[in-house]
């Protein structure tokens, strides 16, 4: 490709005592695609995902962001820059509303007085903020913005989390496996709000170990292998087989579509 990556690794490590789960690991993520990081368990694609959103530090190496090294000491600096993750966990508080989960850690304030110096949220401000963002992303079946997060389908909380990340990140969306506990259903929803992040401009990293939904979805493949990226490759010219022999080990992957 002869654009400039929006964000990109040169030379990652990351060592654990004597495990090294980043070995000189390089990544590269392309304006408006969506990257799929595929890798068997322990090959460090979780070191690679937390240093991009920046839940751990790397040993060396160096990170860009739009083509400007970035260093983020932890992952609010990393959202700051506008790179949002939704991890597997999700990190949403079930008892609190869709609302107030959206905005955890940046609630909007009242202005004037009320808001800062007694601190009182803008409530109706949120709300409203809240509702596009669903509304924009076909995720109104929810009637209640209001309602509690606990009381929602796991579909409809993995969307509010993908809402949530397409609302506020504003350069990259990290998602890591999205659709693990779900059903076929709530799983096709999923994948259908992640082509309509897509169409909204802003480039996504899939981290998955669901080979169909990776290929359903992916414009580049990411093979990641014992800490390192061993290529990088295009979904249609391979097949599923191909990307888990290569990810395992089982097959070298051709010299044409090493590590670039």
């Amino acid at each position: 490709m002869t654009q400039q990556p929006i964000l990109a690794a040169r030379g990652l490590v990351k060592r654990y005592g004597k495990v090294t789960a980043l070995d000189r690991c390089d990544f590269d993520l392309y304006p408006g695609e969506i990257l799929a990081v595929i890798g068997d368990n322990g090959a460090g694609k979780s070191s690679l995902i937390k240093a991009l959103s920046g839940a751990v530090t790397p040993d060396a190496g160096e990170i860009r962001l739009d083509g400007k090294p970035v260093t983020f000491e932890n992952p609010i600096a990393a959202r700051e820059h506008g790179i949002e993750t939704v991890y597997q966990t999700l990190a949403m508080s079930p008892a609190l509303s869709i609302v107030d989960n959206m905005f955890m850690g940046r609630e909007i304030r009242r202005s004037g007085f009320m808001g800062k110096y007694l601190r009182k949220l803008d409530k109706a401000a949120m709300e409203k903020f809240a509702r596009e963002k669903l509304n924009e992303l076909g995720l109104m079946t929810i009637q209640n913005i209001g309602q509690a997060v606990e009381t929602l389908s796991g579909g409809q909380r993995q969307g509010v989390a993908v809402a949530r990340a397409a609302a506020f990140g504003s350069k990259v969306i990290i998602l890591d496996e999205p659709t693990a506990a779900l059903g076929v259903k709530e799983s096709r929803k999923v994948l259908e709000l992640i082509q309509d992040v897509k169409r909204r401009g802003i480039p996504i990293v899939l981290i998955s170990h669901n080979m169909p939904h990776v290929f359903e979805v992916a414009d580049r493949i990411h093979v990641h292998r014992l800490g390192r990226r061993l290529c990088v490759v295009d979904p249609k010219s391979i097949t599923m087989n191909d990307a888990v022999a290569f990810m395992t080990g089982a097959k070298e992957p051709p010299s044409d579509l090493a590590a670039a």
